[in-house]
């Protein structure tokens, strides 16, 4: 004889059933989100994806990031050493303001510091020019900024005479925020100094 009692436990055991299966699938749906994420988390430390001009969307390697980094840096204190370096009657203002936007308040002190000293006039006052002959820079790549040390051969023309000196400047370089078309490499130099300044001789070599 079927009684009310009866259907109640079945009743109560097909919803303990049911609870059980929710709880093990549920559990296997978030082992399985975790493992998915995690996975998501490994690819997204080993590739970062560009677009190129065809829209199509490329993995890049980190490794490849890093070596393209080291190529924006050089190149950034390559721009900057021009800008800040080469001065003329005719173009040192608008090269100074373009090379301002490259570093910190380290630049500005040394931008100051040869303004006082009466460096710029000096050049304006004779009609000198000075050039950036060549730029050897070493860089030290580290995970929050880069380390650099920079050799810059300088010409300054004397009329029909050209003196040639060696500049060391060191500096660190850190990320921010890409600034076209200020700053276009999304790095700025800090740290700023410069370590030595030497007249080379005639016969001295500027490919050291």
């Amino acid at each position: 004889m079927k009684t009310p009692f009866k259907s109640i436990q079945q009743q109560l055991r097909l919803n303990r059933w049911v609870v059980l299966a929710v709880v093990i699938v549920s559990g296997m749906v978030c082992m399985a989100t975790i493992l998915l994420m995690y996975k998501v988390h490994r690819e997204s430390l080993e590739h970062v994806f560009v677009v190129n001009g065809e829209g199509e969307v490329i993995p890049l390697v980190w490794v490849e990031q890093r070596k393209n980094m080291e190529v924006e840096a050089l190149a950034h204190l390559e721009q900057f050493h021009q800008w800040f370096y080469g001065v003329d009657a005719g173009s040192y203002e608008h090269n100074m303001e373009r090379a301002l936007w490259l570093g910190n308040a380290t630049v500005v002190e040394v931008y100051q510091q040869k303004k006082a000293d009466g460096f710029y006039n000096r050049l304006l006052q004779y009609s000198l020019v000075q050039k950036v002959e060549r730029i050897d820079t070493k860089i030290n790549m580290g995970k929050e900024s880069m380390n650099f040390q920079t050799r810059t051969i300088l010409g300054i023309r004397r009329g029909s005479t050209t003196d040639t000196y060696e500049l060391i400047t060191t500096g660190r370089l850190i990320q921010v925020e890409r600034n076209f078309p200020h700053n276009p490499h999304g790095l700025l130099i800090t740290d700023f100094f410069e370590n030595s300044l030497r007249k080379m001789e005639t016969n001295e070599s500027t490919e050291e």
